[in-house]
């Protein structure tokens, strides 16, 4: 399964240097998200104008915790600078970025945007929780409804489902993810 997903986030172009598996945010503190084109199509030229934000979730199902930015071009932007919200979930390793085009369709399921996600990373200094339908998605379960107010933004929480065969696991830290890195991930 750990090589299934590894090849599947080798299709993608946006490749996230920040934050990795080893990064920690703040609540509260100023964080940076940076990216970088893996050189596969399709390219961040192409990609455009993506939305970022910090989801919680699992490879089926994602909770938009915070809105980092509702559009910014890929292409001609490298990061992002933002404030961690604190209330949006406790303190965990279970948090990714994931950024999302505004035009562009996946490939293999044109039904959904093009997406990709950062490695999982650890947030400190939290004040909030994670409530049971964010957590089922976390522990793995598909199928929990979005409960209103997963996070104290509720106006941009969402939950998103996709097939499991079009989405990258947000366990993998992107396009440069080998097999091997991708295995102790998912382990």
């Amino acid at each position: 399964l750990a090589l299934l997903l590894a090849a599947q986030t080798a299709l993608a172009t946006i490749y996230a240097t920040n934050p990795v598996a080893s990064t920690t945010f703040t609540g509260g503190q100023t964080a940076t998200i940076s990216w970088e084109d893996d050189g596969t199509s399709p390219s961040l030229t192409q990609i455009g104008n993506a939305s970022v934000g910090i989801y919680a979730g699992n490879s089926q199902q994602q909770t938009l915790l915070q809105m980092i930015i509702g559009s910014v071009n890929v292409a001609t932007t490298a990061s992002i600078q933002f404030t961690v919200d604190p209330t949006i979930g406790p303190n965990s390793n279970a948090y990714f970025i994931r950024f999302t085009a505004l035009t562009v369709k996946d490939t293999t399921n044109p039904t959904y945007p093009y997406e990709q996600f950062s490695a999982r990373f650890t947030m400190t200094g939290m004040t909030g929780t994670f409530n049971a339908s964010v957590q089922a998605q976390i522990n793995g379960a598909t199928g929990a409804a979005a409960v209103p107010g997963a996070s104290s933004i509720a106006p941009v929480s969402q939950t998103s489902t996709h097939p499991a065969s079009n989405t990258p696991s947000p366990t993998a830290s992107g396009a440069k993810t080998n097999a091997t890195a991708a295995a102790k991930s998912a382990a």
